[in-house]
């Protein structure tokens, strides 16, 4: 998600003549085969020892590993919807607090040796001033409020919602039921992995079609060979199987009903409107008043060890409303608030005028590996 994130903004200067982007990946585990997804696209991807040892006139992060060896004006963002995710405390940066810090708003993360170490952060919400004043106050002259640009992106891609379901092969007469997670214990493929059997077992082929979206960092902590290996029965089944490559969102805006997990994904489909049930490990590791919390705390939570089928007949949507308006309170402004941001950082003045959010291509739907 990090990389569709930063491409989206990466998008906003890249037809800017006087702007060379490079692309760099830190070294993580979860960071595996992302080069080689950049490259496959075309981008120019610097090692990242040259890139430590270079200059920027602007440095665009969406994760937090790896920035205090890059130089040049960091502009720092959210990888996901918002920041939603409560974190446990760690370090010794940062006031004292009586609950557990927003991860992504911290002082441990924000700050070096007292030092802020962005130029900007890139806030989804009014609502995130307020935690950064509690969390981080020496970060709010960098602060500025720029909406969420994928909300946006899926908002552009609701028109195309036919055309990703012809390409995905579903019928007019068929629900699409995508089953979503974040990666670790607590993400639902980790902690319930019978539920994509159980689902293939027990929907209709005739009246359901059942669609997997897994965290990248699921593809890249077990290798995409396991993770296929592990699904091979779901998918001779009928179970599709989005690369991690390829972009999630357009299956979002195809989709009928959602099973999802406390991650972002959950909560975007919630503001389209979807059918939502989900299966989270509790409140505890999500912010108060975000859109992770109105989703959990509102939305039918799924058995597993009881009928599917009724349990998803039972399924509602969300007042999408409600939940886009924690999600971003700049909505259909994130193009041209973070444009503005960036030509501030690089001091040039802006060309033209913003076009707006393009939709999502179609998907891709691969043969599978032979081997």
């Amino acid at each position: 998600m990090n990389c569709h994130r930063l491409l989206d903004v990466a998008e906003l200067l890249e037809e800017d003549q006087r702007i060379q982007t490079v692309f760099t990946v830190a070294p993580d585990t979860f960071n595996r085969g992302v080069a080689g997804h950049l490259r496959r696209l075309g981008a120019l991807v610097l090692p990242w020892p040259q890139a430590v040892r270079e200059r920027f006139d602007l440095v665009l992060a969406a994760s937090y590993g790896g920035l205090t060896d890059l130089h040049g004006p960091l502009m720092v963002m959210a990888h996901g919807a918002g920041r939603g995710k409560a974190t446990r405390p760690g370090g010794r940066a940062g006031p004292v607090l009586t609950s557990p810090p927003v991860y992504g708003l911290d002082a441990q993360r924000l700050t070096r040796n007292g030092e802020v170490l962005a130029s900007a952060i890139a806030l989804s919400h009014e609502n995130e001033l307020d935690i950064l004043r509690r969390q981080c106050p020496e970060a709010l002259p960098v602060a500025v409020v720029t909406g969420d640009p994928c909300f946006d992106v899926l908002a552009a891609s609701m028109p195309e919602r036919g055309r990703y379901r012809q390409v995905l092969g579903v019928d007019e007469d068929q629900e699409l039921v995508v089953v979503s997670s974040t990666w670790g214990r607590t993400g639902l493929f980790g902690k319930w992995p019978e539920l994509l059997p159980l689902l293939m077992e027990q929907l209709s082929g005739q009246r359901f079609r059942v669609a997997a979206l897994l965290h990248p960092a699921v593809w890249c902590a077990h290798g995409h060979r396991q993770v296929r290996a592990w699904l091979r029965n779901c998918r001779e089944a009928g179970l599709l199987l989005l690369d991690p490559e390829d972009d999630w969102r357009s299956l979002l805006v195809a989709a009928d009903h959602v099973i999802g997990d406390h991650g972002s994904v959950t909560s975007y489909a919630a503001a389209l409107g979807r059918n939502i049930l989900h299966l989270a490990p509790g409140l505890t590791a999500v912010t108060p008043g975000s859109a992770q919390e109105a989703v959990i705390g509102g939305a039918r939570r799924l058995n597993p060890d009881g009928p599917i089928l009724d349990q998803l007949r039972s399924a509602y949507p969300l007042d999408p409303a409600v939940v886009a308006s924690r999600l971003t309170s700049r909505p259909g402004q994130a193009g041209p608030l973070l444009r503005e941001a960036m030509y501030r950082l690089l001091r040039l003045p802006e060309p033209g005028r913003h076009r707006r959010s393009s939709p999502v291509p179609v998907p891709r739907l691969r043969p599978e590996p032979s081997c």
